[in-house]
């Protein structure tokens, strides 16, 4: 029968980052005494110098990671394998590996560089980055086009799902749902998608811009219309044009 759980080292890390990010680093090794394991683990790892290096790196690496976005991140750390014994060493090299980032749940990689016996271990850490978000409130329905009244600004984790959020008003109303959203659901791109402003067919205003003037004339669309993407326009000429829409009945056109 396994014996009590022990904390072998415990350190915590709460400071201010800059660009009003704050984090909490928590950093922890559990070992299972009663075994004579837990002695020597004791004995064969500096936990301190594991911890620093993960602590320090850790700071660092957050505070660029936040840097210039409105951000509270947390780190929780999860615990080494129990079964492992390191040998001591005088350098441990905190990495992420290839492929990951910190941003949700990931895991940091531990490399003695300097020992006895090289070793690599992975720690098992969730990152949390609470920020302003915008929040369904009620339900809108797939392909209705997203008024400002159908979220509202509250703090939510960005870190909880890869898909970015989407935090200012104006990268969201206008869009379609691309599916049914609900009540608590923070808008993130992969919900939305540019709405289709009118139907190829439709006489549509145009206004042609060059260096140092523009002129406005009338067209006819020859593709769909989506709001802030590219669509084709036949000029008075017979000529087809292609320009960005602007909103439901206008396209610009750059000479």
């Amino acid at each position: 029968m396994e014996g009590p759980v022990m904390l072998i080292s415990l350190v915590c890390l709460a400071r201010g980052l800059r660009t009003r990010v704050g984090s909490v680093l928590c950093l922890g090794l559990m070992v299972t005494s009663g075994s004579g394991y837990a002695q020597a683990a004791v004995e064969s790892v500096d936990t301190r110098v594991l911890y620093v290096n993960a602590q320090h790196w850790l700071d660092s690496s957050l505070a660029s990671h936040a840097e210039g976005l409105p951000l509270r991140m947390e780190v929780t750390m999860g615990e080494l394998d129990q079964r492992l014994r390191l040998a001591p060493c005088a350098q441990v090299v905190p990495y992420l590996p290839p492929n990951t980032r910190l941003w949700g749940k990931t895991r940091l990689g531990l490399r003695c560089v300097q020992g006895s016996s090289k070793w690599n271990v992975f720690l098992p850490i969730t990152v949390k980055a609470f920020g302003p978000a915008w929040v369904i409130k009620g339900y809108v329905a797939q392909g209705a086009v997203l008024t400002e009244a159908d979220a509202m600004p509250v703090e939510v984790d960005w870190a909880e799902l890869n898909s970015p959020i989407m935090a200012n008003v104006s990268d969201w109303v206008g869009q379609t749902a691309t599916r049914m959203l609900s009540t608590g659901q923070a808008l993130r791109q992969d919900m939305v998608k540019p709405a289709q402003v009118f139907q190829a067919g439709a006489q549509v205003r145009v206004l042609a811009r060059g260096v140092g003037f523009e002129i406005a004339t009338n067209g006819q669309a020859v593709s769909a219309g989506v709001m802030g993407q590219s669509a084709k326009v036949r000029m008075d000429n017979g000529r087809i044009m292609n320009g960005q829409v602007l909103d439901s009945r206008t396209v610009r056109l750059e000479l």
